[in-house]
């Protein structure tokens, strides 16, 4: 994939200069916070099952799953209910987790994308765009209006956060009988079985969070923030680090919201190919339509923040599997 994704000669012409490796340290830097919150998050969620080691290999090898399974069919989230049950979590805890931390992550992108819509301007954000996409991703996006496909991804993620919220804490067998009954459909039928799983999944879910404290909610959501801003704000540090004229930084911060949710439907791992594009087409006013630059930026936003996760996992997952098997 790296091979596949790497432009020969992309960094010939970006120049290194002490600045910039400094900003390219903030951008790293950010790396480390996210994934400290999100092993924060994680200890939080299990009551503090999880060692601080454990927590960190079962978040390495869940961005591992999250980088080579697509977006569209849920990234990681049947194997991080593994990798919980596996670290001896029971599976009605693991599935209470996992579940909440999709909510968790819905909850900050629903409050975020409508927010960063009308602070930074509809017209900023979706300014200019002519976006050409491989034949096999028009299926999924509508590459003539990127507005029309954010909101149709967004109001379909957010009614699907809304019913996982309904099920947690008001009543998950009414939505479990919802589910099932609508996937009685002669369309959605073969999916009967998956959504009555998904029924029960929030049932175990529901009671499992009853009875939390207020640390619990703070700290989860706090962390669910921290995690989602810092892995914003590795763009905006890679663009200021090779772009001399002042940066609204609020801008950059809020057409990264929008990229989030429009590859949430990518059809590739980890939204490979999708991702560059968009950040090529998104950022292009900020790089001053420097195509060469864009190129090399987009594949240096992806070695820092994509391709770590599939080596760590490479490295971490064989000596995670000795240690869960070894009896």
């Amino acid at each position: 994939m790296l091979i596949k994704n790497f432009t020969p000669g992309a960094f010939s012409n970006v120049n290194f200069t002490i600045e910039s490796s400094i900003w390219i340290f903030l951008a790293l830097a950010m790396v480390v916070v996210r994934d400290l919150a999100y092993m924060v998050r994680i200890r939080v969620l299990t009551d503090n099952l999880l060692s601080w080691r454990k927590s960190f290999q079962v978040i390495m090898l869940w961005e591992f799953a999250s980088a080579v399974i697509p977006p569209s069919l849920g990234g990681g989230f049947a194997v991080a209910i593994y990798l919980l049950n596996k670290e001896k979590v029971e599976l009605g805890k693991s599935i209470s987790v996992i579940l909440f931390s999709s909510l968790l992550d819905g909850i900050f992108l629903g409050v975020m994308a409508p927010l960063a819509y009308f602070l930074a301007g509809g017209e900023m954000l979706f300014a200019n765009l002519n976006i050409k996409l491989p034949q096999f991703l028009s299926y999924f996006i509508n590459e003539k209006s990127i507005a029309f496909t954010f909101w149709l991804v967004y109001f379909s993620v957010l009614f699907y956060k809304l019913l996982v919220a309904f099920a947690l804490f008001v009543d998950a067998a009414a939505v479990k009988r919802f589910l099932v009954t609508i996937f009685r459909l002669p369309v959605l039928r073969k999916f009967a079985l998956k959504a009555q799983a998904t029924g029960d999944e929030m049932i175990i879910a529901s009671g499992e969070l009853k009875g939390k404290t207020g640390a619990y909610w703070f700290w989860s959501i706090f962390s669910t923030f921290v995690s989602w801003s810092a892995r914003f704000l590795i763009i905006n540090f890679i663009i200021a680090a090779f772009t001399p004229d002042y940066l609204n930084h609020l801008v950059l911060y809020c057409k990264q919201i929008i990229i989030g949710i429009i590859n949430i439907i990518s059809p590739t791992p980890g939204g490979s190919g999708l991702a560059e594009i968009m950040f090529s087409q998104f950022f292009k006013a900020e790089l001053q339509n420097n195509l060469t630059l864009a190129t090399a930026l987009a594949l240096l936003w992806r070695l820092i923040s994509y391709y770590p996760y599939i080596f760590a996992g490479v490295i971490i997952l064989p000596r995670w599997i000795k240690r869960v098997y070894a009896n």
